[in-house]
């Protein structure tokens, strides 16, 4: 009995501690649910946009590709001069316009009359026999008959058959389209009038057009009255909106996705026009459902119709660009937030009461953290050794192969050259262009002979088999001659012999040290101190230059430094870098010579070529 409520009354300590966990965790999950909302509907929205901007670029592709087809008409009749309509005829049936481009419905030619020369024009507006063949109508009469001060005539229309009717008809007695026309002769520029084009042919208003004026030639065009004086008529195009835009629906993915178009106006700014009340030019689903705001993705994008400004209106429900799986993911977010977070405080809890396991379990990793510590020192000593043994393996095959380029390469160059020079020799007198060939070859193989040079002392100095001393003054003067700063040799004892891997460390510290002068240093006068004294070598690289930055030691991917004090480390030697802001820096190494010294042997290779 004691033992049941001794139970009884733990559950009970610990229903209030698991109630407030689970309610933390549902909090949780709900931010989890949110958040997975949010990135989906954002995501979709992204795709949505994607999707509208490239319908918007498949528009303005379109509209360039038919204005490029109307400059190509312009053109043609400004090369021609005189188009008579078999040439326009046979010119747009080359066009092949119903399956090259598809939404164009005709190519027209409406002819500048003046109220001044309409007489004459109407006399001469009659088809030849040639013209009746191609469908034209014989006697075609100016409509409306309205007198006027400006006429826009068709005269020339292709296919003709589907409009034949609009023979004779005056394209500008509509006040915007005149307007249009007017702006377009007197600037030389494309015009567009915005007003939807009528025809029994295509649904009403689903059709525009395009205009450019064309000129006499051999006129000048300077001014709008010089334009006005030379324009002799307009060259267009008809088209339809729907089968243009309706391509570029089929960019976007979904097929519930709504495009409205309209036209807001002249971009040009004219002041003299009215304003205008945009026009609606297409609506991919007038009578599409009704849905409230908060359910559409919605988005403006501006297209540029030669001058004037239309609005694509893009919108399609949300649901449309939700995956099966994105129904389910914020709920799966929210199920793994309350699950990971009540497990999570279930742990805390678990571990808070806990206490002495914790200490145990951090005793035993601080053991583990000793012993790994031991094992990583045996590693990097494993690898100071091996570096070492590496670096030594580096200069043992530069020194190999600047003997073989040496042995081979070198004498065989010699030899080569010898002959040469004899073959120039012989042929001083008797044969002057073989002579002159011979001369050229002869440089070549100095110059060669030059670049193996180079490349053995790349590899491994020569100098370095007559000493340390000699190694160090040479490399000294070809810094003075590669840098031209001062650069002072202090040396204390003339003749330094040590072993050759003692040396090389020397000369690779020296070569170094002057190379980060020579980069960083911004110095003028650069001093090398080289004694031994009581069994140690010691060298002493200082400058006047303007310090080393604190930072720069432990730079990423600067090794300079670093593989300074490791060569120094490897020979048990001791090295020391100071520096100080604007008063230069100074390189300190210093390496026991007890088991180091060396006689210097006869049998020292002498690479010079």
């Amino acid at each position: 009995m004691a033992a049941f409520l001794g139970a009884k009354q733990l559950i009970s300590r610990a229903r209030p501690v698991l109630s407030a966990g689970v309610l933390l965790s549902l909090g949780i999950g709900g931010v989890f649910y949110w958040a997975a909302s949010q990135t989906i509907e954002y995501d979709a929205g992204e795709r949505f946009l994607h999707q509208a901007q490239n319908a918007q670029y498949n528009i303005n592709s379109r509209i360039n590709a038919y204005t490029d087809v109307l400059r190509g008409a312009a053109s043609y009749f400004h090369a021609a001069g005189q188009v008579d309509r078999a040439s326009f005829h046979r010119y747009v049936s080359g066009l092949d316009i119903e399956h090259q481009f598809p939404a164009l419905d005709n190519i027209n030619y409406a002819q500048y009359v003046t109220a001044a020369s309409r007489a004459a024009f109407e006399r001469s507006l009659r088809a030849g026999p040639a013209e009746t063949a191609l469908g034209y109508p014989e006697r075609p009469a100016l409509s409306p008959p309205e007198p006027r001060a400006e006429y826009w005539v068709l005269t020339m229309i292709e296919p003709l058959a589907e409009f034949r009717e609009k023979i004779g008809r005056d394209i500008g007695f509509r006040a915007p389209v005149a307007r249009a026309l007017a702006q377009g002769r007197d600037h030389g520029s494309l015009s567009a009038s915005g007003t939807p084009i009528d025809s029994v042919h295509q649904p009403a208003g689903a059709g525009l057009a395009l205009r450019l004026p064309v000129y006499r030639n051999g006129l000048p065009l300077t001014t709008a009255e010089e334009r006005r004086d030379a324009c002799i008529g307009s060259v267009g195009i008809g088209f339809s909106v729907p089968r243009l835009v309706q391509a570029a629906l089929e960019q976007i993915q979904v097929r519930d996705a709504r495009l409205v178009l309209y036209d807001s106006g002249d971009t040009h700014g004219n002041t003299q026009q009215p304003q205008q009340q945009p026009v609606r030019l297409f609506d991919s689903q007038p009578h599409g459902p009704a849905l409230r705001p908060g359910d559409l993705f919605n988005v403006v994008l501006p297209i540029d119709f030669n001058g004037r400004h239309w609005n694509a209106y893009f919108s399609a429900p949300k649901a449309s660009w939700y995956s099966r799986f994105d129904t389910w993911l914020p709920w799966l977010a929210m199920g793994c937030g309350f699950t990971g977070s009540l497990l999570f405080f279930l742990l805390f809890h678990t571990l808070s009461s806990s206490r002495m396991r914790a200490v145990k379990m951090a005793k035993e990793m601080t053991r583990e953290l000793r012993n790994s510590q031991a094992r990583l020192q045996q590693s990097h000593l494993r690898l100071r050794r091996l570096a070492a043994h590496a670096d030594q393996i580096k200069e043992q095959e530069r020194k190999r192969i600047a003997r073989e380029i040496h042995d081979d390469l070198g004498q065989n160059l010699l030899v080569l050259r010898i002959d040469v020079d004899m073959l120039c020799t012989r042929t001083r007198h008797r044969h002057p262009r073989l002579h002159a060939r011979a001369q050229h070859m002869l440089g070549q193989i100095d110059r060669t002979i030059k670049s193996v040079r180079h490349i053995i002392n790349d590899l491994r100095p020569t100098v370095l088999d007559l000493g340390l001393n000699a190694a160090v003054e040479w490399q000294i003067a070809q810094f003075r001659q590669r840098s031209g700063m001062v650069c002072e040799l202090v040396e204390h004892q003339p003749d330094i012999r040590i072993d050759d891997h003692c040396a090389t460390a020397f000369f690779r510290v020296l070569q170094e040290s002057l190379s980060n002068i020579l980069q960083h240093a911004n110095a003028s006068l650069v001093r090398v101190d080289l004694r031994q004294d009581d069994g140690m070598l010691s060298m002493t690289i200082s400058d006047n230059g303007v310090g080393l930055p604190h930072a720069s030691r432990h730079k990423a991917g600067s090794f300079g430094l670093v593989g300074i004090e490791e060569r120094i480390s490897l020979l048990g030697g001791r090295c020391a870098i100071t520096s100080s802001p604007n008063g230069g820096t100074t390189v300190a190494i210093a390496v026991p010579l007890s088991k180091r010294a060396a006689p210097a042997t006869d049998d020292q290779l002498d690479f010079a070529v």
